[in-house]
């Protein structure tokens, strides 16, 4: 069971364990948004821009940071609804085959009556230390029910 939102206090941080994205991964995320941008899914392509490979989409890390939430288990059964996104930005790309993690800190929470929101700034890193990913998620959680 996660933290009920009584129990998240406002400067905690968290790290989560490492990730490694693989073809697979980027694979799997093309064909289930249906984003075949050309940077993801075409070699030859991706060769000739300004990363010289082929690029993790955006979105599949961000979606895979929000699966290292659950890894920490901080929110595990006590989120409601993923509630919004606030000043996400894509700052380094993320190539195949590159380790990130996520750093959470709980930056606020404000009183819903039987829930509470709490806002979480994640920075998505890589293996060597440079964020990849920044974004302020707020969550719903609930509160402690005795």
């Amino acid at each position: 069971m996660g933290k009920y939102y009584e129990d998240l206090a406002i400067g905690e941080k968290y790290t989560s364990s490492g990730r490694t994205i693989t073809e697979t991964d980027v694979v799997h995320f093309a064909g289930l948004s249906g984003d075949y941008n050309p940077l993801h899914t075409d070699k030859i392509f991706a060769e000739q821009s300004q990363f010289g490979r082929r690029i993790a989409h955006g979105a599949l890390t961000f979606s895979i940071m929000t699966g290292l939430w659950d890894q920490l288990g901080i929110i595990r059964e006590t989120v409601v609804a993923f509630y919004g996104v606030d000043a996400m930005r894509f700052l380094n790309p993320v190539l195949i085959g590159t380790t990130i993690h996520a750093e959470i800190e709980i930056l606020e929470k404000r009183d819903r009556g039987e829930n509470g929101i709490v806002v979480m700034r994640n920075s998505v890193l890589n293996e060597k230390g440079e964020l990849v990913m920044i974004c302020d998620a707020l969550l719903l959680m609930k509160k402690n029910p005795s």
